[in-house]
């Protein structure tokens, strides 16, 4: 069995592939041209499900952890909490806003770009934090305990599109990962 961190890591290597594809449909949509949005609405509908619902909650168990132990993490950890927070609120937008796309509805260009860019800088840079200041303090400083205390911080889950039995509603999204790597 890997360890916790190494399927923290892992998760947010998943997460990354997904930022890219979101960030290059967006390029086609900043270029005026038509972005393939029900594949941009995958890669937001996985991320807040399984992210917001799963991953996060976790990693907030992993911050309270490091922040009563560890002092001088206090803040940055209560800034890497708040970034949940905005990404969930800026994943939401941007879900609403492609599902009215899809719907039909014209949605000013403005408003999506606002709510994409929003999302996609937080949550790369929100990753990049906690890669560079906390997987590595989480291994050091958290018990075996600690650790079963975090797997049991959200309900569990499978990973309906990374995962051993990923969604058929995902199957789209896995082809065109899928391609971006070969």
């Amino acid at each position: 069995m890997s360890s916790p961190v190494a399927g923290w890591h892992a998760e947010h290597m998943y997460f990354r592939q997904l930022l890219a594809l979101l960030r290059k449909e967006l390029e086609v949509f900043a270029l005026g041209d038509q972005p393939n949005y029900d594949l941009m609405l995958d890669i937001i509908t996985y991320l807040r499900e399984y992210s917001d619902q799963f991953h996060h909650p976790r990693e907030d168990t992993v911050f309270a952890m490091l922040a009563q132990r560890v002092p001088e993490m206090q803040l940055p950890v209560a800034r890497l909490q708040q970034e949940h927070r905005v990404i969930a609120h800026a994943g939401e937008a941007l879900e609403q806003f492609l599902r009215a796309i899809l719907g039909g509805v014209v949605v000013p260009r403005s408003d999506v770009e606002t709510a994409a860019a929003t999302y996609l800088v937080y949550y790369g840079n929100h990753i990049a934090k906690e890669e560079e200041d906390v997987l590595a303090r989480a291994a050091e400083m958290l018990t075996p305990q600690d650790w079963e205390a975090v797997r049991h911080a959200a309900p569990s889950g499978r990973d309906p599109l990374f995962g051993d039995k990923p969604d058929e509603r995902f199957r789209a999204l896995r082809r065109q990962i899928a391609g971006e790597a070969g």
